[in-house]
């Protein structure tokens, strides 16, 4: 049976972390379709990892299974989850990475945490609407064996991935729970009169800065964004208009601040975490 099953994880590229996962999965089910979505997350950075699998998963067809593996917890008491939704299956430690696909409660101000080094946030339990459901995986028969407790990647989530993606229900791989744990949500606020103040959210692959400011965030009116320093007067429509140094509405919805031709991480010493002020100008 055909499936899509994506992997999302810390593992990086130089190890076989990621080769034992999917060797596990076709070793059940040789005709699924393993799709990469990340290997590069900072260890333990399940901010991250909750950010970037929120910019894809919504591509994929909605049986896709999304596996993710970012667990500072691997071993200990925490729960490994599987939450079904009408737009994808998630198997995932229970620490927050599926925030932007449970829904997750918006905080009032969460900068405080969302600075380099900090990268598990505080926790909240929230209750699943109606459309979706969850469940602890507590049924051992359904793992790998021995079961490591440094590699619940390979032991835990690929086996119940290819057992879920064969057909097995949500309720044969484990318990019903009523909540997941998530973490509030990243969100501008206003600090004055057209003021709304975010923060870099990630740092993608070119040294573009994507902020927590969604284009329904701002008005149709002209505005001003101010990063490290720099003014930035206005919205290009692409990468190759405005100045060398511009804002723009990135293909994730959000705010993006780029360099024309270069890395503006590098060139304004920015990261995640750093304020991005936005003016709304008068017409």
């Amino acid at each position: 049976m055909r499936a899509f099953i994506t992997l999302t994880t810390d593992f990086g590229l130089s190890d076989t972390y990621v080769a034992a996962m999917k060797g596990v999965v076709l070793g059940s089910n040789p005709d699924a379709v393993l799709v990469d979505i990340c290997h590069t997350v900072q260890p333990q950075n399940v901010l991250q990892a909750a950010f970037l699998l929120g910019t894809v998963y919504e591509c994929f067809p909605p049986e896709t299974i999304h596996v993710v593996v970012v667990d500072p917890g691997v071993g200990t008491c925490r729960r490994a989850v599987l939450l079904v939704t009408p737009k994808g299956r998630f198997l995932a430690p229970d620490n927050g990475v599926l925030s932007y696909v449970a829904p997750a409660p918006h905080g009032p101000d969460v900068s405080g945490w969302l600075q380099p080094g900090v990268r598990r946030p505080p926790l909240r339990q929230v209750a699943l609407p109606e459309g979706m459901s969850a469940y602890a995986l507590t049924r051992p028969q359904w793992w790998r064996h021995p079961v490591s407790s440094t590699f619940h990647g390979r032991d835990i989530f690929a086996p119940v991935a290819a057992h879920l993606s064969l057909g097995r229900s949500p309720e044969e791989l484990g318990e019903a729970i009523a909540t997941v744990n998530a973490f509030a949500l990243p969100r501008p606020r206003q600090v004055g009169p057209g003021r709304l103040l975010g923060h870099v959210l990630h740092v993608d692959s070119f040294g573009n800065l994507i902020t927590d400011i969604r284009e329904s965030d701002l008005p149709p009116a002209g505005l001003r964004v101010e990063v490290k320093g720099q003014v930035i007067s206005g919205l290009s429509a692409t990468f190759a208009e405005g100045g060398d140094l511009l804002a723009l509405m990135g293909s994730s919805g959000y705010l993006e601040i780029a360099t024309r031709n270069g890395n503006t991480a590098q060139g304004l010493g920015a990261g995640v975490g750093d304020e991005v002020l936005v003016t709304i100008l008068s017409p």
